[in-house]
């Protein structure tokens, strides 16, 4: 049996509407799973309920109905906090602070053992790509740079479960794309990661389940691969091919193998893809 190291079932949200009259349905009889070491995405429009469900989770709001565990527990539980990292969509700090400092001070507060901050600061400035700029004050940073020193200070005390809430929000895309790598990093030392965005291009790269949030409801979750393939439908990809020749390929695929060509389309890569390229190319 796998173990699951978030159960949420039930959950309901009401906040009080304007003079506490009428109530607003922020998450409305949700349920969900994520198991260990995986990565899933909660994805929704602005307004779907996607913040609230996190700060529900991390014990920042509590639940109208429903019940949450993280690790067979309460989030209220100090041991189960010591195992938890959380990014808020918005993360502040201490802007004439150095990377290193923030990181120092922090550790402080996660009661790392002294004789491991030095090494465990270095580690997580490494991860986050911000080792080279660790001595700069955090207000010369970019957003970038800044979101990638929010994650550091959740990594410092080396959690099992990363909760993230809209990590690349306001990032270019290369802001993006590093973000992605570190949660992909994530993953492999077997961290389990759920985070949620409104980007499509997000979960698509990174995750192994998702769920669709709207108006308050867990509408569609499944694994990415499962949600993404179109039943009975395959791409042949061919290198070489002359164009001249489909009603050829297109007669003998209906008569051999009776399969319809729906589309014969150019392979291309993603806006995103040649962007980076075009990007790295004239950096060097």
């Amino acid at each position: 049996m796998e173990e699951h190291v978030l159960d949420v079932k039930n959950l309901v949200k009401f906040y009080k509407g304007l003079g506490g009259l009428k109530k607003v349905l922020a998450v409305d009889q949700l349920s969900l799973s994520v198991k260990k070491g995986e990565v899933y995405g909660i994805l929704g429009p602005n307004g779907s309920g996607k913040t609230t469900l996190m700060k529900l989770i991390m014990g920042l709001l509590f639940p109208s109905k429903g019940q949450i565990k993280i690790f067979g527990s309460s989030v209220k539980k100090l041991s189960i906090k010591k195992r938890i990292g959380f990014l808020p969509e918005e993360a502040y700090l201490y802007r004439f602070l150095s990377a290193e400092e923030t990181l120092k001070f922090f550790a402080e507060l996660a009661d790392v053992p002294r004789r491991e901050q030095k090494t465990r600061i270095a580690d997580a400035l490494h991860v986050v790509g911000l080792f080279e700029a660790r001595k700069r004050p955090s207000r010369t940073y970019s957003k970038g740079m800044s979101r990638r020193l929010g994650l550091a200070q959740i990594l410092i005390k080396d959690p099992d479960f990363v909760v993230l809430d809209e990590p690349t929000v306001g990032l270019d895309p290369i802001g993006s794309r590093e973000i992605k790598e570190i949660i992909l990093g994530l993953k492999e030392r077997g961290k389990t990661v759920l985070f949620s965005s409104h980007l499509l291009s997000e979960v698509e790269m990174v995750c192994d389940r998702i769920g669709i949030m709207h108006k308050g409801k867990l509408v569609l979750t499944g694994h990415l691969n499962e949600l993404l393939l179109r039943k009975n439908e395959y791409s042949l990809v061919l290198e070489g091919f002359d164009i001249g020749r489909q009603s050829e390929l297109e007669q003998v695929l209906q008569k051999s193998f009776h399969a319809k060509v729906i589309s014969v389309n150019r392979s291309r890569e993603t806006m995103e893809d040649v962007f980076i390229k075009t990007i790295k190319k004239h950096a060097s």
